[in-house]
């Protein structure tokens, strides 16, 4: 299951229960795309105050400690390129990370979880993990 950088910004900010998510997944593999470490990295350098950075900092190493990322080599490459055509030609194009998380999850055979299911739901192929049950309000 690759963890989409929505479910980790969530689960940072308290709306999402990671732990519980996690526990109903059992022995699943979890891991994070490339591109979603640098989301979360680029967060990390975009906060406004040192005391957000810190603690931004700190969950992302935390993240990073715990989770393998997956690189996005040729396989990835080649899925990218044909989901891209195949959603474009349908008039239903994605995010390009989004696009990118997608084909590393295709590539690694399993899903995504995600709080933006509407754009992952357009990529055929693509398991979309249901999470309303670990959303917090």
């Amino acid at each position: 299951m690759i963890l989409d950088t929505s479910v980790l910004i969530a689960a940072e900010r308290g709306r999402f229960d990671m732990p519980s998510f996690l526990s109903a997944l059992g022995d699943a593999t979890v891991a994070l795309a490339a591109i979603s470490a640098s989301e979360l990295l680029h967060g990390v350098e975009r906060a406004r105050d040192d005391a957000t950075r810190e603690r931004r900092g700190r969950f992302v190493e935390g993240v990073l400690a715990n989770l393998p990322v997956i690189p996005f080599g040729l396989s990835e490459a080649r899925v990218h390129a044909r989901t891209w055509a195949a959603l474009a030609a349908a008039g239903a194009p994605i995010g390009a990370h989004d696009l990118q998380v997608a084909a590393t999850a295709i590539v690694a055979g399993g899903g995504v979880a995600t709080l933006n299911v509407d754009e992952f739901a357009r990529v055929p192929g693509l398991r979309v993990a249901e999470l309303h049950s670990f959303v917090r309000s």
